[in-house]
C-alpha cells in the first residue's frame, strides 16, 4: 500500500489553517504533518518533518512566503503550492513565487482569509496530489547555454519593450498553438523570450489560469519577451510577431470569416461541460478548423490532466507539426504525456529544445 501524501500547511490565520486541514484530510490518501504560522517556521518545519508537499500562504509576519520558499528550495527543495488571494495584487506575487520555485497555486476565491475556501477544496486536494510526483529537479531550471534561437542577429539582443514592431498582418499562414498547466508560467518563461521579434507566424497560449491572473500574466511575458505579448481580446487579429495568452474564464476559439485573410479570436463559453476555461482541445480544435493543418504547429507542455492530447492526436493526424514537452523537464508530465501515449506527439523534446523548433518549424 502507497503511504499517504505528507501536507505541511503554512498559513498565518489559524482559521485558514483549520480549513486547510480540514479539506486536506478529507483525502485518506493525503495526511497533514504539521502547520507553520509563517515562513520562517515553515522553513524550520520543512527540514524537521520532511514533508512530501507545502501549501504556502504569502502575506506572513516575521517571514512571508517568497522569502520562504528560496529558503526551502535552497536547503531542502519540496513541491510547494501557493495559495493566494484571486486578485490583481496576489496574481503577481504568484508569478515571483513560481519564478522562486512553486510548482503550482490556488486562488482564495475571496481575500487573504478566505472564508470560502472550502469551494476550492477538490483543486486544493487536487493539485497537491500532482505536487507530489513532481520531480524536484524539475522546480527550478534555467536557459541551457547555447538553447536560444539559431539566428545570432536576435539571439544575443535585449528584450524588446513597448513599441514592439511586427510583421504586417497576412503574411504567413502558419500559427503556433501553445497548450500549458501546471509549471506553465515558469515553463513559458523559458521558451517565449527566446523567439525573435521577427517570429514570422502569431503564437497562441492557451494556459489553465483564472481570469484576473491572465492579463498580469500576459503583461509579465511582454515585459521579458522579444514577441509582442498580449492577452486574447474579442475580434483581435492574429499577425505574425504577436503572442496572445489566452483570457481566464472564457474558451478561446480561433476563427476566419469568407474572405478574410487574417484569423481572429473569439471568446465563448461553451462548451459549458469542459473541465478547464480556457480549454486547450477547444483552442487547438478550432485552428484546425479553419486553417489548413499544414500550418499549424501545436505545442503542449507540463501540466496535468489531458487537456489538449485528443486535439494534438488529430492535428497530427490532419497533417499539423506536433510537439510535446520530453518528461525529463517536464513539472507535470501528464497533458505532454498523454499525447505521445495516443499518438499525437511527432516530436518530444525538452523545454530548451522548443523554441528553436518553432523557428525551424516555422520558417
Amino acid at each position: 500500500m502507497n503511504r499517504k501524501t505528507r501536507v505541511l500547511i503554512v498559513d498565518d490565520s489559524a482559521l485558514m489553517r483549520k480549513y486547510l486541514r480540514e479539506i486536506i484530510e478529507e483525502d485518506r490518501e493525503l495526511e497533514v504533518v504539521g502547520a507553520a504560522r509563517d515562513g520562517r517556521e515553515a522553513v524550520e518545519m520543512n527540514l524537521s518533518l520532511e514533508p512530501d508537499v507545502i501549501t504556502m500562504d504569502i502575506n506572513m509576519p516575521h517571514m512571508d512566503g517568497l522569502t520562504a520558499i528560496q529558503y526551502i528550495m535552497a536547503q531542502r527543495p519540496c513541491p510547494v503550492l501557493v495559495v493566494s488571494s484571486l486578485t490583481q495584487k496576489g496574481a503577481l506575487t504568484t508569478f515571483e513565487a513560481l519564478e522562486l520555485g512553486a510548482v503550482d497555486y490556488v486562488p482564495k476565491p475571496d481575500g487573504t482569509v478566505s472564508l470560502n475556501i472550502k469551494n476550492a477544496a477538490r483543486e486544493i486536494r487536487d493539485k497537491i496530489k500532482a505536487a507530489r510526483r513532481v520531480r524536484v529537479g524539475a522546480m527550478k531550471f534555467k536557459r541551457r547555454p547555447g538553447s536560444g534561437p539559431a539566428d545570432s542577429a536576435t539571439a544575443g539582443a535585449p528584450p524588446a519593450r513597448p513599441g514592439k514592431t511586427r510583421t504586417v498582418p497576412g503574411e504567413s499562414e502558419k500559427l503556433v498553438l501553445i497548450g500549458v498547466s501546471t509549471g506553465g508560467p515558469k515553463t513559458l518563461m523559458e521558451i517565449l523570450p527566446l523567439l525573435p521579434a521577427n517570429f514570422g507566424a502569431p503564437v497562441v497560449v492557451v494556459q489553465h489560469m483564472p481570469e484576473s491572473f491572465t492579463r498580469p500574466f500576459a503583461e509579465r511575458l511582454n515585459r521579458e519577451c522579444r514577441l509582442e505579448v498580449k492577452e486574447s481580446v474579442e475580434g483581435m487579429p492574429l499577425v505574425p510577431g504577436l503572442a496572445v495568452v489566452a483570457r481566464g474564464g472564457v474558451h478561446l476559439r480561433v476563427d476566419r470569416r469568407p474572405g478574410e485573410k487574417v484569423c481572429r479570436l473569439r471568446h465563448s463559453h461553451r462548451p459549458m461541460d469542459a473541465l478547464f476555461r480556457p480549454s486547450v482541445d477547444v483552442a487547438f480544435r478550432s485552428a484546425l478548423e479553419c486553417l489548413d493543418a499544414g500550418n499549424l504547429v501545436a505545442v503542449l507542455l507540463t501540466g496535468m490532466g489531458d487537456d489538449g492530447a485528443d486535439a494534438m492526436v488529430d492535428i497530427r493526424r490532419a497533417g499539423g507539426m506536433t510537439i510535446a514537452e520530453a518528461e525529463e523537464t517536464a513539472v507535470v508530465w501528464g497533458m505532454p504525456g498523454e499525447a505521445v501515449k495516443r499518438g499525437g506527439a511527432k516530436l518530444v523534446l525538452p523545454h530548451y529544445a522548443i523554441a528553436e523548433a518553432l523557428i525551424k518549424a516555422v520558417q
